[in-house]
């Protein structure tokens, strides 16, 4: 599929801030094989004052932008055209359950893709007995880890409800869980821990998601949305898959990846700092739109 892809963020504030600092990850991935970006832009408003563009530890592209004077109002907008294509593995030759730890020993490697970085804990994903228990129950021993990876991503989505009120870019995964609640940050992070649970390499997608409107009505601009779900390790033959709990699905052309992480931290579309007071005010509008 190939789509135009456009995404405006923009921060208004109650007083303009003495100086700030942002680390943006925003910019569609170059996957090999998976996802080609044609043409791609990212324009900051109002021009920074340093800007330097660099690709991260795990390959995603991200700029460093910072102004040393007042801002009242700042504005990142990409455009784009990508092509997503279809996975080419269609059938399931993922490690048993019971053979996978014996495979990621085998990974004599720390590159980003390696899987070892994807098994401990991380900034955002603790330990949680609750959810590895909720991950346990899911499996039965003859799975493989791809159907164990589906069975988790399918119980999750039924014992949750999407709630966008329901939870903060702060939630922890064991109070979205707890709660049974949380918006796609809460389901991948509550699936990635469930997963590392059980023995299961997995992290973070950051990136972009195709809305359908209703049948007979029109597509809405700026409707789509940014997105998160889940990449976890399933052997050394079948590799990474990609899995969304949020929508109960593996990943498909419909999903434009940003980047890759270990949690949310890793890929936070917009990070920083500023010296300000009052309050400030945010919006956000996206449109993926497949052309010919």
């Amino acid at each position: 599929m190939f789509y135009d892809l456009k995404l405006v963020i923009e921060y208004h504030y109650d007083y303009p801030t003495d100086r700030a600092r942002n680390m943006l990850r925003l910019m569609p991935a170059r996957l090999a094989g998976l996802q080609e970006v044609q043409t791609a832009a990212l324009v900051v408003t109002p021009r920074p004052d340093e800007r330097h563009d660099l690709t991260d530890y795990f390959g995603t592209s991200a700029s460093q932008v910072a102004w040393a004077r007042p801002v009242s109002a700042l504005r990142f907008e990409v455009t784009a055209k990508v092509e997503r294509k279809e996975d080419p593995r269609a059938m399931d030759v993922s490690a048993s359950l019971q053979t996978l730890p014996r495979e990621l020993a085998q990974q004599a490697s720390l590159a980003p893709v390696a899987p070892h970085h994807f098994t401990q804990p991380s900034a955002r994903i603790l330990r949680s007995p609750a959810i590895t228990a909720f991950g346990q129950d899911c499996l039965i021993r003859e799975m493989s880890t791809l159907e164990a990876i589906e069975a988790i991503g399918h119980a999750l989505h039924r014992e949750m409800e999407f709630d966008a009120s329901a939870t903060t870019v702060d939630t922890s995964a064991t109070e979205a869980f707890t709660a049974r609640r949380g918006v796609c940050q809460d389901f991948a992070h509550i699936m990635i821990t469930a997963l590392r649970g059980v023995g299961i390499p997995a992290g973070y997608v950051s990136g972009f998601l195709r809305t359908n409107p209703p049948p007979g009505q029109e597509r809405l601009e700026g409707a789509d949305a940014m997105h998160a779900w889940v990449r976890a390790w399933a052997g050394s033959e079948m590799g990474w898959v990609e899995f969304d709990p949020t929508n109960n699905q593996f990943a498909g052309t419909d999903y434009i990846v940003v980047g890759y992480g270990r949690d949310y931290a890793d890929v936070a579309p917009v990070r920083g700092a500023l010296r300000s007071m009052g309050g400030a005010t945010t919006t956000q509008a996206v449109d993926v739109i497949p052309r010919p």
